[in-house]
């Protein structure tokens, strides 16, 4: 193990990212920060530095224990790096597995009649500060 790394090729090795040009796009994409600032897939990283990566809906960080830049064995990962992800990001990914918004196929066009129905239930008329036991007429 070597004191820096590409961050592209560490991001494939240690299986963040399925291929090394898709790490590489997303850091393109301004998706992978270091310390708060874009970089480049050339970037060196060292140990101790801290990246994050977004996957929507939420931002993963982790903490780089070693610098690799050959793929390594799933069981071999956590010698890497710690994952310092906060546990709030975890609630926001479970909320919106929970909603089923995210889950929706892109192209499947409009939502059924049931899928409609769900989707009514689930935001409820309360959510809008609207409460069944208010009259609408003012006159009386």
């Amino acid at each position: 193990m070597s004191e820096s790394a590409r961050i592209d090729k560490w991001l494939w090795a240690v299986r963040i990212f399925k291929t090394r040009s898709v790490a590489a796009d997303a850091i393109k994409n301004s998706r992978v920060t270091i310390a708060g600032s874009n970089v480049k897939p050339g970037h060196l990283i060292k140990a101790g530095d801290v990246v994050s990566v977004k996957k929507p809906p939420i931002t993963y960080s982790f903490k780089v224990l070693a610098c690799i830049e050959q793929r390594v064995g799933a069981k071999l990962v956590p010698q890497v790096y710690e994952n310092v992800t906060d546990p709030k990001q975890y609630e926001l990914l479970e909320m919106s597995r929970i909603s089923g918004f995210v889950d929706r196929a892109r192209g499947t066009g409009r939502p059924t009649k049931k899928e409609r129905r769900a989707i009514d239930a689930f935001v409820e008329p309360a959510m809008f500060g609207f409460d069944d036991d208010e009259d609408w007429d003012d006159d009386e």
